[in-house]
């Protein structure tokens, strides 16, 4: 005779099996060379737990320390060569964020006349970034807070799976130690300078906790600055970013719980063609600017698919992209889609009404 498993154990069991079965599909896609695999696996993973009824919540702390060990990543790609080429360019970068804005929100005005989703719902959940910003401005401003993130996290889930597969596509794929050869991971470990690097993202993370995707900025331009001046020397362990980047994939997949997919299935196709039209034109827009700015296209693909900044981040590093670029038209955009979110939504819903 069969006993059911006490209430109080079942989160427990759910959470083990969601660790060891993120991990063993992280590693898998990570063996077979798939652009980050240790992120997209655990993320797939975690989405497929919440549509199956698992009440796990990940702590957004350990989702922000994961974007703080991602953020030093990429900091250990600044160099004064890097700054001096996106100085020159910044103009064209300011073209390239107005233009992505500009998509979205005809995109946006698409998935209301022929999606049937309201447009103040839509206003918000197509603004290409910022995606726990717009949730919090979209319910501030009465929309649907629920469509609005499952919006914005069906785009992020679009772009991470699609720009892993360009990235394969094009060859940029990385080998079974992409991991252990990423810049900030140095041959032979010091404990002291790893030590001194957790302590800049534990510093970062407290420090940027009111700023705008602050986790990941805070530590990448303190980590930036120390390294430049000489010094820090950034280090971190292989399994520590294995563990940042399954938490910030398993932080993104939980979000889709059977609740929220069971409200917007009717929408969830709307969502999804919109997602992948946004996508293509910023593509397109890719292609343009990758031969106006003499820079290789997956880099620039990167830099302005409208997915997060720690996902592209994470692709950018693993495939050899231009990281430069890509953090800093990732980051121009968040900022640019944060001070003229309230502005765009309501150009859309006054088109919308008329």
């Amino acid at each position: 005779m069969q006993t059911a498993l006490p209430a109080s154990s079942r989160p427990l069991f759910q959470w083990l099996a969601l660790l060891i079965c993120a991990a063993a599909f992280g590693q898998l896609l990570h063996a077979l060379a798939v652009p980050a695999g240790l992120f997209l696996g655990p993320m797939l993973v975690a989405i497929a737990f919440g549509v199956a009824g698992a009440q796990l919540h990940l702590h957004r702390q350990v989702f922000r320390f994961g974007q703080g060990c991602v953020g030093l990543l990429v900091a250990h790609s600044v160099s004064w060569a890097v700054l001096v080429s996106m100085a020159q360019s910044w103009h064209l970068m300011l073209v390239a964020t107005f233009i992505t804005v500009v998509l979205s929100a005809l995109v946006g005005l698409g998935t209301v006349r022929f999606g049937g989703i309201p447009g103040s719902t839509a206003a918000w959940g197509t603004a290409p970034g910022a995606a726990s910003a717009m949730v919090l401005m979209a319910e501030e401003n009465g929309a649907d807070g629920r469509v609005v993130a499952t919006m914005q996290y069906v785009r992020v889930v679009c772009v991470v799976m699609i720009g892993s597969l360009v990235s394969h596509l094009l060859g940029a794929t990385p080998g079974a130690g992409a991991v252990a050869n990423a810049p900030a991971v140095v041959e032979s470990p010091h404990l002291l300078d790893s030590l001194f690097s957790l302590g800049v993202v534990l510093v970062g993370i407290t420090l940027g906790n009111r700023l705008p995707a602050g986790a990941l900025l805070t530590p990448l331009l303190l980590g930036g600055a120390l390294q430049l001046s000489g010094l820090l020397t950034i280090r971190l362990p292989e399994p520590l970013l294995a563990v940042a980047y399954g938490a910030i994939g398993c932080y993104i997949g939980l979000r889709f719980d059977r609740q929220t997919v069971r409200y917007v299935w009717k929408r969830l196709p709307t969502m999804i063609a919109g997602a992948v039209a946004l996508i293509v034109l910023c593509a397109a827009c890719a292609y343009v600017l990758a031969l106006a700015m003499g820079t290789d296209f997956l880099s620039m693909y990167l830099a302005t698919s409208p997915g997060g900044l720690d996902a592209m981040a994470i692709i950018a590093v693993e495939t050899h992209a231009d990281v430069g670029l890509v953090l800093a038209m990732q980051t121009l955009r968040l900022f640019g889609v944060i001070l003229t979110g309230a502005f765009c939504a309501r150009q859309i819903i006054r088109l919308t009404r008329g």
